[in-house]
C-alpha cells in the first residue's frame, strides 16, 4: 500500500521532489532516494546524489542531508509520503556538497547531526568554495543555505542505537573526500557508503580524493559483506556490482597511470589510458580523461 501512495504521490503535479527524487524501497523501514547524476542545477538544488532513509520506532535516521536548504526541504518532503515520524538524526557520510550543506535545515527541525573529525575539518577548510560553486550552478535555488556543522563529531568510531536499531558509522580513512565514512545496519544487513561507492555513472576524481587509501576504505567497507548497499550515486544495489563500478575502476586507473609514470609519460598522455571496460557508466565521457590527470597528479608524488 505504501508504495502505491508513492507512485501516486509521484504522480500529482507541482511536487517538485517527485522529478528529482526516486524513492526506492531497500528492505523493511529502508529507503534511498536516488538523484541525477547529472550536475548540480537549479531543479535538483545539489541533490544529484542518492540519500538514505531509515524508519526506526523513534524517529527517522537520514543518511545525509542534501545539498542545500531547499534540497533538504525536498527530502523532507519525500519522506513524509513514507512516514510522519520526525527525522531525528543525520549522518553526514563525507566532505561533498550534497554529504552537508543541508545540514542547517535539519537542526532547524531538531535533528542532531553526526560526522566524522575528519569531514567537519574539511567542511570547515571548503565551505567557501562549495558555496562560490553552488551559487553559480544554483542561483536563486541555494537561497536559505549556510554551510552548518555537525553537532556530534567522532574519529574513527561512532555507534547510534535508536528505536531498535544500532547505526555502526565508520570513518576508515579519506577515499572520495577526507572524511568519508560508510554505516552499517546490521540489523537490516544494509550498508550506507556515501561517495566510497559510485554505481551506474562514473565516479568523481576530485581534488579532495585520495585514491590510493579509497581501494582501502572499500575493502574495510567489503569486509561486512551487505547484501545490500546504498552508495553515494546510483541505485541501491549489491557488493558485486559496487565492486565492480567503483573498487575495480579505481585499480586499473591506478594500475595504468602507475606504468604510464613508470615509462616517463607526461600527464597530457594520462586521457589516453584505456578505460574502456567503464564506458557503459553514466557521465564516462565527461569524465574519465580528467579522472586520469587527477590520479596522475595525485600518483606523481607518490
Amino acid at each position: 500500500m505504501k508504495h502505491i501512495l508513492i507512485a501516486a504521490l509521484a504522480a500529482m503535479p507541482g511536487l517538485a521532489w517527485a522529478q528529482v527524487l526516486e524513492i526506492q524501497p531497500v528492505t523493511d523501514d529502508v529507503w534511498a532516494l536516488v538523484g541525477p547524476k547529472e550536475q548540480r542545477d537549479p531543479e535538483n538544488k545539489a541533490n544529484n546524489a542518492t540519500f538514505g532513509v531509515v524508519e526506526t520506532a523513534d524517529g527517522v535516521v537520514l543518511i545525509d542531508p542534501g545539498g542545500s536548504w531547499q534540497g533538504a526541504e525536498d527530502i523532507d518532503a519525500a519522506i513524509r509520503t513514507l512516514t510522519q515520524q520526525p527525522v531525528r538524526y543525520v549522518i553526514n557520510t563525507g566532505g561533498q556538497d550534497h554529504r552537508w550543506l543541508g545540514n542547517g535545515y535539519w537542526q532547524a527541525q531538531g535533528a542532531t547531526v553526526i560526522a566524522s573529525e575528519a569531514a567537519v575539518a574539511d567542511h570547515h577548510a571548503r565551505a567557501q568554495d562549495h558555496m562560490i560553486a553552488l551559487a553559480r550552478f544554483l542561483g536563486d535555488s541555494l537561497e536559505g543555505t549556510e554551510p552548518s556543522y555537525a553537532d556530534v563529531s567522532f574519529e574513527t568510531d561512532y555507534t547510534l542505537d535508536v528505536g531498535g536499531l544500532r547505526f555502526e558509522i565508520m570513518h576508515r580513512g579519506p577515499a572520495h573526500t577526507p572524511g568519508d565514512s560508510f554505516v552499517w545496519l546490521e540489523q537490516r544487513d544494509v550498508m550506507f557508503t556515501g561517495d566510497i561507492v559510485y554505481v551506474e555513472r562514473i565516479l568523481g576524481n576530485g581534488p579532495a580524493r585520495n585514491t590510493k587509501s579509497w581501494i582501502e576504505v572499500f575493502d574495510a567497507m567489503a569486509e561486512f559483506e551487505p547484501s545490500r548497499i546504498v552508495p553515494g550515486h546510483g541505485h541501491a544495489t549489491d557488493l558485486a556490482t559496487a565492486r565492480r563500478d567503483t573498487r575495480d575502476y579505481l585499480v586499473n586507473l591506478r594500475s595504468r597511470i602507475g606504468a604510464l609514470i613508470d615509462e616517463g609519460g607526461d600527464i597530457i598522455d594520462a586521457p589516453k589510458i584505456d578505460q574502456s571496460d567503464w564506458s557503459y557508466l553514466e557521465q564516462f565521457d565527461a569524465l574519465a580523461g580528467r579522472n586520469a590527470q587527477s590520479t596522475y597528479e595525485e600518483m606523481e608524488w607518490e
